[in-house]
């Protein structure tokens, strides 16, 4: 549907700062080869106070907090304010995560965990610049990614066990798993667009031929069952209270063929009741 202008930056910005989450937490995987514990995404309380972690990364000695930004274009520094080039002003990223790490240190003194943390500010997008920055920040760039991963390669040792398992399950237990601040914008079911979306680049697919759907704009080819289970999972996702039926997938996948709906429900679904009132579930569910 066609969100508001408020609503429409709101999520371009989370998609753009889970994409670069997603980028850290590829390069940790990718180069971090001494032994460690890898926490990120974790919405945690202090004292009250809500407060998200990006990545958290265990080593004997260090708890390393990283707070990740996907920043992109010329931004600067003036007097201790940012602005995004020319002249729009934003919120102090180091002031985040000055908060973010004395609010961790609560909870850690709280949990009797007396290893150190070392806390990073982390630019990942390579279009990525700030002027007018002090060296001593506790500031990592794009041009540095790599060679931050070989400092916690090089300065830290692995000896993790047990202690450090149980401490990385302890922060774990205080993940609050849903939170209180998430927004959506308003949506029913008739006034959304219907049809199969791409799963490579999400635009709807306008065609299918035989047991494949192709996308007419980057290529993409997929089955047609696994098209319309992934569809129907998206469909359950936002409308829990909906029941799963014939007539309702074949409204919301549009393209498909009420021959092909019958099809793929019957064989990966479980059918509950007959006639009008009959509805699938998914099978193990």
């Amino acid at each position: 549907m066609k969100l508001l202008e408020d609503d429409l930056s709101y999520f371009n910005y989370l998609e753009k700062g889970f994409a670069g989450e997603k980028m850290f937490d590829n390069l940790i995987k990718e180069h971090i080869s001494i032994k460690h514990i890898f926490l990120n995404d974790l919405l945690l309380e202090h004292n009250n106070t809500k407060f998200q972690i990006d990545s958290l990364l265990f080593f004997s000695n260090t708890i390393h907090f990283f707070e990740i930004k996907n920043y992109e274009g010329d931004y600067y520094i003036d007097n201790d304010l940012w602005y995004k080039s020319p002249q729009k002003e934003i919120k102090n990223p180091l002031h985040q995560l000055k908060r973010s790490t004395s609010l961790l240190r609560g909870i850690f003194q709280e949990l009797r965990i007396n290893i150190p943390i070392a806390e990073h500010l982390v630019f990942v997008n390579p279009e990525f610049h700030l002027y007018n920055a002090p060296m001593n920040l506790p500031i990592t760039y794009p041009t540095q990614l790599n060679r931050l991963m070989e400092k916690l390669n090089n300065k830290n040792n692995s000896n993790i066990n047990d202690i450090h398992i149980k401490l990385a399950n302890r922060i774990l237990n205080r993940h609050i798993k849903e939170p209180s601040f998430s927004r959506l914008p308003d949506y029913t079911f008739d006034h959304l667009e219907k049809g199969i979306t791409c799963a490579n680049c999400d635009a709807f697919v306008e065609t299918y031929k035989k047991t494949t759907v192709t996308c007419t704009y980057c290529g993409f080819k997929e089955n047609i069952t696994n098209a319309v289970i992934r569809s129907i999972d998206e469909y359950s996702l936002l409308f829990p209270d909906r029941k799963i039926t014939k007539n309702a997938i074949q409204e919301w996948c549009k393209i498909a063929s009420h021959k092909t709906i019958k099809r793929i429900l019957t064989s990966n679904y479980n059918q509950i009741g007959k006639s009008i009132s009959t509805h699938y579930v998914k099978q193990g569910n």
